[in-house]
């Protein structure tokens, strides 16, 4: 068995140094990780990353003949001339023995029979990457499939278009599950999920409720909301673990949270418990055949084949072991050196991309970096992180009205933490916790796992809360994240009620949310009736000012008024002067220019007027007869009885002198010798 270790873990070494020779593909790891996408294929290996038209590259060959004519028909020259380059590096691979200990290979050059091992020129490489790969897909919704054929350099939002225009399903409603890395976001490129050929998927479309003729369908929807229990046994720890899980999550999903709980990479997890039904870690757990409402599990580590003699009984593996999980390679003792050796790395040198970029100059874009990878990584449903700052979020949570306040929740991550993923996954994700946040509280949150961003929330909390607060976090160990910490606004400053650490459950969880919500409760009652009371002395100074406004704009109106009045009367007082001086001036003028009254013992023809005034008063006076009219109009005016007001009217018969010419005589006007006359108001 040993020698068979020995021999396999050579082939492996061989497998590789052929693949990197007619790849180009300097890093160790990442190789390592598309041969084990492939089984240790080497053909299917290069095609998956070297895509040839008409199959260029075939399963089959065993012996050099057949690998110089396995890289194309002889109708594409210039791919011949390239597969046939791969082909003699991979000779020159074989021949040349083992690949050499990473120790020696990392810490220096290559030597000139490593340079072998790169025999594409640019040229023949830009020939060789001109055919895209194509990927097939299958799509199921309800009752229907729909198949997809896309170039590798296309995005999931792309297949999500598609899947638009044939099932009649808004992009926006569209959750399409089934991706072996897990979740994915829409600008995803399909060439970095390193998918196989053929693949299935499924969509999902909670928000859009089934018709009639989905009835089956209808029943699996309710199956994917369903909540499972799970409880799985760690044999070499003899400890259970009891988890929820949606029944969308994926089996592989599952078997991450528990690589985080028990330190058992995916690929070297051993299960027993698994359906029959369960065959792809792709499937999600309402398909798998599990029992609902709770199923039983126990996992184990995987002997390493250069150890293992024959499978235990106790784990007998019944389910696949994940040859996608990209977060774990196989242990380097499979090729006889060590992990370390092997990769020049840690183990955590393959690890997921960080929740929140380093040194990010703007809080508001770490944060919504932060909410992108969280749904990335545990779904869409997670509390409604503030995309803000520190300082913006707190005077949102503390400095409103005091029926609108909230409390703080500060949620640090670190993803140096075994607990992380499973608290992210199991609480934050809960949906009575996220529905809990929503309501009560301002929920901020930060990735302390660069120091870099952890010295920064330290300086944005000895701000805000001051250095207890900072010291506080700074005495809890990488182990004991993320933390979740409950802030009261009060009147003077504020207070950190609770600080949760990530080993707790949901129900614990709940319960200190809850015990924090009734202190701030009371502080806020508080907080509410002294605002009301201050509300009202305030109303009612308010309305004493308006009223005392009201009262002195209503005396500064009825002063203007009387004011207007006054110099309204003065006015017309003026002008009724000014009009009765000249009136009189008038007056006095034409009585100036009055010939004067003729005596009665003249030679000459006189004649007697006697006039009378609207006010029965008489005006006596003798004309010449050869005075005119206009003689005796002034001599009225003159009395006070201007022309343009009054008109003269004889008795009998009556008529009126002012409408005869002012030119003509008494004589003629026929008031001669004597004659009474009266003045009348013209109207």
């Amino acid at each position: 068995m040993a020698s068979d270790s020995g021999e396999s873990n050579m082939d492996r070494e061989m497998i590789l140094a052929d693949f990197q020779a007619c790849t180009g593909i300097d890093n160790i790891a990442e190789a390592i990780t598309l041969l084990e996408l492939n089984n240790w294929d080497l053909v299917a290996a290069i095609n998956g990353v070297i895509p040839q038209e008409n199959g260029i590259l075939q399963s089959d060959f065993t012996s050099e003949a057949s690998q110089a004519t396995m890289f194309g028909p002889p109708s594409h020259p210039e791919a011949a001339d390239a597969a046939a380059a791969a082909a003699a590096a991979a000779a020159a691979a074989r021949s040349a023995g083992p690949l050499p200990s990473s120790s020696s290979s990392s810490s220096s050059p290559p030597s000139s029979s490593t340079s072998a091992f790169c025999p594409i020129s640019p040229s023949t490489r830009h020939i060789v990457e001109r055919q895209p790969r194509m990927i097939n897909f299958r799509v199921e919704y309800r009752q229907r499939s729909v198949e997809l054929v896309l170039e590798e350099s296309r995005t999931v939002g792309e297949i999500k278009g598609i899947l638009q225009t044939e099932l009649g399903i808004p992009a926006s409603k569209m959750h399409l599950k089934g991706w072996k890395s897990g979740d994915v976001s829409d600008t995803t490129v399909l060439r970095s999920l390193h998918l196989p050929k053929n693949n299935s998927l499924y969509v999902l479309t909670p928000d859009i409720a089934p018709t009639a003729s989905t009835s089956k369908n209808s029943a699996l929807q309710d199956s994917l909301n369903q909540n499972f229990l799970l409880v799985i046994s760690h044999r070499e720890a003899q400890r259970d673990y009891s988890l929820n899980f949606p029944g969308s999550k994926t089996i592989q999903e599952v078997k991450r949270n528990i690589s985080d709980l028990t330190n058992i990479p995916v690929r070297h997890q051993q299960w027993e418990g698994w359906p029959a039904s369960a065959s792809d870690d792709s499937m999600t757990l309402a398909l798998s055949g599990i029992s609902y409402p709770c199923h039983h599990l126990s996992v184990c580590r995987r002997s390493s084949p250069a150890n293992a003699q024959e499978p235990t009984e106790e784990c007998t593996d019944v389910h696949m072991i994940s040859d996608s999980e990209g977060d774990d390679f196989e242990d380097a003792s499979e090729f006889g050196v060590d992990d370390s050796e092997m990769f020049g790395i840690g183990t955590t040198g393959c690890r997921k991309s960080p929740m929140m970029p380093e040194n990010s100059e703007n809080e508001a874009d770490a944060l919504l970096h932060f909410t992108a990878e969280f749904s990335s990584r545990y779904g869409e449903t997670h509390p409604m992180f503030y995309i803000g700052s520190l300082e913006a979020a707190s005077q949102e949570a503390f400095y409103g009205k005091a029926r609108d306040r909230k409390l703080l929740a500060i949620y640090l991550h670190n993803d140096d933490s075994v607990l992380s993923n499973v608290f992210c996954s199991q609480m934050m994700c809960a949906d009575s916790i996220v529905s809990y946040l929503s309501q009560n509280f301002i929920t901020w949150a930060w990735d302390v796992t660069k120091e870099a961003n952890k010295a920064r929330l330290l300086t944005m909390c000895t701000r805000h809360f001051g250095s207890v607060v900072t010291q506080t976090i700074r005495t809890y160990k990488t182990d004991q994240f993320p933390l979740l910490l409950i802030v009261m606004g009060k009147r003077t400053s504020n207070e950190v009620l609770n600080v949760i650490q990530g080993n707790t459950t949901v129900d614990e969880l709940m319960m200190r949310l809850m015990g924090a919500m009734e202190i701030f409760t009371a502080q806020q009652q508080e907080d509410i009736k002294d605002e009301d009371e201050r509300e009202a002395r305030e109303m009612v100074k308010r309305e004493q000012d308006e009223a005392y406004r009201l009262s002195l704009e209503a005396d500064r109106k009825k002063r203007e008024a009387q004011e207007r009045e006054e110099a309204e009367q003065v006015r017309l007082e003026q002008m009724r002067k000014e009009q009765e001086e000249e009136k009189e001036a008038i007056r006095l003028s034409l009585e100036q220019a009055l010939p004067p009254e003729p005596d009665e013992e003249s030679g000459e023809q006189i004649s007697k007027l006697r006039i009378r005034t609207p006010s029965g008063e008489f005006l006596e006076r003798r004309f010449l007869g050869s005075c005119r009219l206009q003689v005796l109009f002034d001599f009225v005016a003159s009395k006070g009885f201007p022309f343009e007001e009054f008109k003269i009217l004889t008795t009998f018969p009556r008529r009126n002198i002012t409408q005869l010419d002012p030119g003509s005589t008494l004589l003629e006007a026929k008031l001669f010798p004597q004659e009474t006359l009266f003045l009348e108001a013209k109207e």
